[in-house]
């Protein structure tokens, strides 16, 4: 099982509904790609302080290296990072991408 975690900075003019909207874009991806097990999305809730800015982020979890690889390149997933880039601090360089092999 493959973990892909996702952590974001926001830019600050970025409300709540927005982040919201984008959010629930994520998370329909677990309907639309085959071989995506889980989706969690959430706040960073960390006491110590090491979060660097990244106050949001989300985790998904795939079967298999695989499905995780067939994800990065369908068009759903395209879609939806086009429009979460958009929202972030620096674009691209307000998101952190990290896989783990469970």
């Amino acid at each position: 099982m493959i973990r892909h975690c996702v952590f974001v900075k926001f830019r600050p003019d970025v409300d709540q509904a927005a982040r919201d909207t984008i959010f629930a874009e994520v998370a329909a991806l677990k309907d639309a790609v085959e071989g995506m097990v889980n989706c969690h999305i959430g706040s960073n809730v960390s006491p110590e302080g090491l979060g660097r800015g990244y106050a949001h982020g989300f985790t998904m979890d795939f079967r298999d290296a695989n499905a995780r690889d067939a994800y990065l390149v369908a068009p759903v997933h395209k879609a939806a990072a086009v429009n979460l880039i958009a929202a972030l601090e620096g674009g691209g360089d307000g998101v952190v991408v990290f896989d783990l092999e469970l």
